[in-house]
């Protein structure tokens, strides 16, 4: 795996719904290298950990990479507080990303939640062959709609309390789109989910895990998940190493 360690400017920030921070670094070798699904590792001042970003949008003429990331503890809370002009220290890219294949295909992508930025690279290659259904609790917390209709998709907005778009789950919500092979990140419960829509229908489905991580490289236990080989076997092996992107019929769903 290659990657590396830099030194990356921040150019754009904005809060674009509560606690959630829409940030573009100048990265260079890192955007040259990234792919549609991974990760990058960003370093919180004052702690040992770093803390795994998705990667939301790459423009490798630019030699930017676009991060959308939720404060949800102490480590995303520093990060949410640099500023235009600031660094973040990156190591990346990693994981295992999206394989696309034939994009002249019907595309399907499925989105919970925090789940939504690492799918707009991918569904960018797509364009008008893709529909996202993209799930939230409210209308305030929905993001990225107009970012996914600016590249042609179809966009389907579903969330918990009906306040905007469909009154239900994602799942409900995508039952009469077509398509030809589905893509899918958010929470454990919607993507088992989506993988028995997919299963149901013989529709190739590729699933981004949401894990916590510690090393980011395989060098931990910190983001074990159980996985099945070809032979029918289970094993555990690493969301940050193997993953974050699965085909679904390799991940085991414990209960």
């Amino acid at each position: 795996m290659k990657y590396d360690v830099k030194l990356c400017e921040i150019l754009k920030k904005s809060e674009i719904a509560p606690s959630i921070f829409d940030v573009t670094v100048r990265a260079g070798e890192i955007a040259a290298a990234a792919q549609p699904g991974q990760f990058a590792h960003l370093l919180a001042p004052g702690k040992t950990l770093r803390r795994p970003i998705s990667i939301c949008e790459i423009d490798r003429g630019a030699g930017t990479l676009r991060f959308v990331f939720q404060v949800r503890g102490e480590g995303t809370d520093l990060l949410s507080q640099f500023d235009v002009g600031d660094a973040y220290d990156i190591l990346g890219p990693l994981g295992n990303g999206f394989q696309l294949g034939d994009t002249s295909r019907r595309a399907l992508f499925v989105g919970g939640g925090i789940g939504v930025p690492p799918l707009l690279e991918a569904a960018k290659a797509f364009g008008k062959n893709a529909v996202a259904v993209l799930g939230f609790r409210n209308r305030d917390a929905v993001i990225l709609k107009e970012d996914f209709e600016r590249y042609g998709c179809k966009v389907l907005i579903a969330t918990d309390d009906g306040s905007a778009g469909f009154h239900g789950l994602v799942t409900d919500c995508m039952k009469d789109e077509p398509a030809d092979v589905i893509f899918a990140c958010g929470p454990g419960p919607m993507l088992r989910a989506v993988c028995a829509v997919a299963e149901g229908r013989g529709i190739p489905c590729q699933i981004s895990l949401e894990e916590r991580m510690a090393c980011g490289i395989g060098a931990c236990l910190g983001c074990a998940c159980r996985l099945r080989r070809e032979d029918g076997t289970a094993f555990f092996g690493h969301v940050c190493k193997d993953g974050p992107v699965f085909d679904y019929q390799t991940v085991v769903w414990e209960g």
